[in-house]
């Protein structure tokens, strides 16, 4: 095999029809929640009913407080239980807290409808692309289109986002504010039937079931003493931090400028637009080459400083756009190295993990930020987010290093899938390339792949180091968590 020096595109696996049509009602039901009338208006709303810049801190605080409470056992709950129902429940959260939100005429009850708002948050965190991974490792048997699916994914959601936005500016300035919350609600209820649809995988299933109380701790475990584990978390709670941090603070820049009513739709929909048109190029950027990612860091970096300097309403929204658009790359890169750092077991468990840390730490954040923008300004407070921007800026080479990164496969022998037999007859593991290997990593551990591919992989890890490194990082996540189970087998021995 040859080190890739090529700058040729790199050819990439078609999407199989199956996957494509397995996935369309999961894309339905993410889109219809995307449908959210009354988020572009929100800030506009709240000042009506009494907020200032500190009462919206308290409730970004207080809806952060209630996420971590209920994002890593609504993600045990997914892997045990279903992914499907916990994204038919999070549909019901988020229907009945437009419906609160809509009757709202004081702070204390919208904090209520935004507590509720924390519900949804906590059931979807973690479900949607732990659910996308497992279904392109079924229906593929690889990991290598997942960054392409989740992508589609958000493309569909940030459409729903960007058109309920434009919808929600002029509903809002031709009848009301308020109207926007009512008019929300029939989505969220839609969006039940299509998840009900979808075929949910069960490549968690495949491990035998154990009780609960193993389960959990085995999660936390995971989390909590494996480095490579806590790295990904890290990163991903720090780009999910961040991305809040726009979406729930952004508008107060518009309000700052005294930007007009008007301008808060086209606003919001640009903004929401950056989690689709990210999804698209993050199938298209490699953050695990230096040079990218250096490229990534220093854009970054810049962007958090014009909002911190800058007074032009045009400079505003482009500099939280630039920004908004590579966190939402920096959040599906780092969710797809969470996802091939653990067993799918656990995977919705960690990766809802990954979003309870981010809102441990979104909740001191948003009480600063807000404390901050009341007494000395928005500018002053937006030095905070540069400041977490630049730890982020530069975590992210050193997170991604390690990552294993298929550097003796040639691309022009990439193969279209490393699918079980039945699924690509047209594909043999003499195929297979390093890119593969990732994907295919758990199931040869957990003893569940084809023969024929098993020996195939076992004559490329003869071949390749990296490869052989990698799964040596993967047996060594697997033999620490069954000693981690053990010990706590062994702790508690009536269980």
């Amino acid at each position: 095999m040859s080190t890739v020096t090529d700058s040729r595109p790199e050819a990439r696996p078609p999407t199989p029809r199956g996957l494509a049509r397995r996935l369309l009602p999961l894309q339905i039901g993410t889109g219809l929640q995307g449908f959210m009338l009354w988020v572009p208006v929100e800030k506009l709303f709240q000042t009506q009913i009494g907020f200032d810049a500190a009462s919206i801190g308290l409730m970004a605080a207080a809806y952060a407080a209630v996420v971590p409470l209920l994002e890593v056992p609504s993600g045990i709950l997914a892997d045990r239980w279903s992914r499907t129902g916990i994204l038919v429940i999070s549909s019901l959260a988020a229907a009945a807290s437009a419906l609160i939100g809509g009757i709202s005429r004081n702070v204390a009850t919208y904090i209520a409808a935004a507590m509720i708002l924390g519900v949804y948050f906590a059931m979807n965190s973690g479900t949607v692309d732990s659910v996308v991974y497992d279904t392109v490792i079924e229906e593929t048997g690889s990991s290598e289109l997942y960054e392409r699916w989740i992508g589609r994914v958000r493309i569909v959601e940030s459409a729903a986002f960007a058109t309920s936005a434009l919808a929600g500016g002029v509903i809002a300035g031709w009848a009301s504010p308020r109207l926007t919350y009512f008019l929300t609600i029939p989505f969220g209820l839609v969006s039940v039937a299509a998840f009900l649809r979808f075929r949910e995988p069960n490549l968690h299933r495949a491990a035998e079931p154990v009780d609960l109380r193993r389960h959990v701790a085995t999660t936390v475990d995971a989390m909590t003493r494996i480095p490579q584990v806590r790295r990904m978390l890290l990163l991903s709670a720090l780009t999910a931090l961040l991305s809040q941090a726009v979406f729930e603070f952004g508008p107060l820049w518009l309000v700052d400028l005294d930007a007009p009513a008007y301008a808060y739709g086209p606003y919001w929909a640009l903004l929401v637009a950056t989690l689709g048109i990210g999804g698209y190029l993050a199938g298209k950027v490699h953050l695990e080459r230096g040079g990218q990612i250096a490229v990534v860091a220093a854009l970054l970096a810049a962007s958090s400083v014009v909002l911190a300097t800058t007074r032009e309403l045009l400079l505003v929204g482009l500099g939280q756009t630039i920004l908004a658009l590579l966190l939402a790359m920096v959040g599906i890169h780092a969710g797809r190295l969470l996802h091939d750092a653990v067993p799918s077991s656990i995977r919705a468990g960690v990766s809802s993990g990954a979003g309870t840390f981010s809102w441990v730490l979104f909740l001191p954040f948003s009480l600063a930020f807000g404390a901050l923008a009341r007494s000395h300004g928005i500018y002053r407070a937006g030095w905070v987010l540069a400041g977490v921007v630049a730890v982020l800026a530069l975590l992210l080479p050193l997170t991604t290093r390690v990552r294993p990164v298929p550097v003796e496969a040639d691309p022009d022998d990439r193969p279209r899938a490393a699918a079980a037999d039945t699924r690509a007859p047209e594909l043999t593991p003499l195929d297979l390339a390093c890119r593969d290997v990732v994907g295919l990593i758990s199931d040869y551990l957990d003893g569940v792949l084809a023969p024929n591919w098993r020996q195939r992989l076992d004559e490329h890890l003869g071949d390749c180091d990296g490869c052989t490194g990698y799964l040596q990082q993967m047996r060594a996540t697997v033999d620490l968590l069954a000693e981690l189970d053990l010990e706590q087998s062994g702790s508690h021995p009536g269980r």
